[in-house]
């Protein structure tokens, strides 16, 4: 499908996920023109079997999903993006979703999209309780506070180069997609949510997979929107 954008980069965190990363990157949309993953600090062989998949990869030693993500775009730079994709390695989301979420980018509906599990088509099991409950919260708050009604802070999103940049962001941890709806909606950035399709993950999540995570993960998200709250 012919895009109006010059260049759509996809930029994958990924900390030992040797298991799904290579189906990840041999999934995407043909027109995806490259495909970064951000290798956070593995133990295993995820680097070398994304870059054998023919995906750039992005060493990145200091855990985090946030700092993942922020390694992404400093790499992406360089090779002068249009929008800017962010996905799972875990092959959770299917990758045949970004067309959905690109598309309303690409032909200027919209500045940010967000893929919504909430409203797709779910597996069952692929979303725990405590986040099908965080999502709800997290969501109704940014809904009061800022008027933007968002279902899900879903990881699979696009973005305009140029309104990802504006936006500033700076969470290195788990608050990194609730401080971008936060700032999009603040900024009065176009948002648009979309439903995708969401399975089980392979291998154990880091984040819902523990109880240590769960929690770590439901504070940051809270708090992250205390602060914005007072700012």
């Amino acid at each position: 499908m012919a895009l109006n954008a010059r260049n759509v980069i996809v930029i994958i965190p990924a900390l030992n996920e040797v298991e799904s990363v290579g189906l990840v990157v041999d999934a995407m949309p043909a027109f995806i023109d490259h495909i970064i993953v951000v290798d956070n600090g593995s133990t295993d062989a995820t680097a070398d079997v994304a870059r054998s998949r023919g995906a750039h990869v992005c060493v990145e030693p200091r855990r985090g999903y946030g700092q993942a993500c922020l390694s992404g775009i400093a790499y992406a730079e360089h090779l002068l993006p249009d929008i800017i994709v962010f996905a799972d390695a875990d092959f959770s989301d299917n990758p045949l979703d970004i067309i959905r979420i690109v598309t309303p980018v690409s032909i200027d509906e919209a500045d940010m999209v967000i893929g919504s599990r909430v409203r797709g088509s779910r597996e069952r099991g692929s979303l725990t309780p405590q986040q099908v409950f965080g999502n709800w919260l997290a969501t109704r708050l940014i809904r009061l506070f800022w008027r933007e009604r968002f279902t899900d802070l879903g990881p699979l999103r696009a973005i305009r180069w140029t309104v990802l940049r504006q936006l500033n962001m700076q969470d290195t941890t788990y608050g990194w997609t609730v401080e971008m709806q936060i700032k999009a909606a603040r900024m009065r950035v176009r948002c648009l949510e979309v439903p995708v399709d969401y399975r089980r993950r392979i291998g154990t999540s880091k984040i819902s997979g523990t109880f240590k995570g769960t929690v770590l993960a439901g504070t940051k998200i809270l708090s992250t929107i205390a602060r914005n709250v007072f700012r």
